[in-house]
């Protein structure tokens, strides 16, 4: 998988340790989920499998959040309930908190445990549990 150029200028913008953190992410996300196609979506750099979003980060003031769409339904104490779906969070402050083997279990559960998010509007905001 090549990156996309939209996804490296957002990086490019970063401050150094944000853009430590968010190349970390990447690597692994784009190791894991080698299928996924990329983009800047809404602002942020998103993952998709067959146009529904997996996974995304993005720069926040004091941190960089890494967010599973369907990751409330992923089981995992790291990951904090994040909105009204069933997406879940990890923040990052710094390079070394990224546990590359908690990482890789929760993006093969990404793949695995999908919400249909792609066709959320047209189905009037009911999301339906995919696979």
């Amino acid at each position: 998988m090549t990156t996309s150029s939209d996804i490296l200028d957002y990086e490019s913008e970063l401050t150094e340790w944000e853009r430590m953190i968010c190349e970390a992410l990447r690597n692994e996300i784009e190791s894991s989920l080698p299928e996924a196609t990329s983009k800047v979506w809404h602002g942020h750099p998103v993952w998709f499998l067959d146009n529904n979003p997996i996974v995304w980060y993005s720069k926040l003031k004091d941190s960089v959040q890494l967010l599973f769409w369907s990751g409330q339904s992923f089981d995992e104490v790291w990951l904090m309930n994040n909105g009204g779906f069933k997406a879940a969070e990890k923040r990052y402050t710094t390079l070394e908190q990224i546990d590359t083997i908690e990482l890789s279990r929760w993006l093969t559960k990404s793949r695995d445990i999908q919400w249909d998010y792609a066709n959320i509007v047209k189905k009037k905001w009911k999301l339906e549990r995919l696979k």
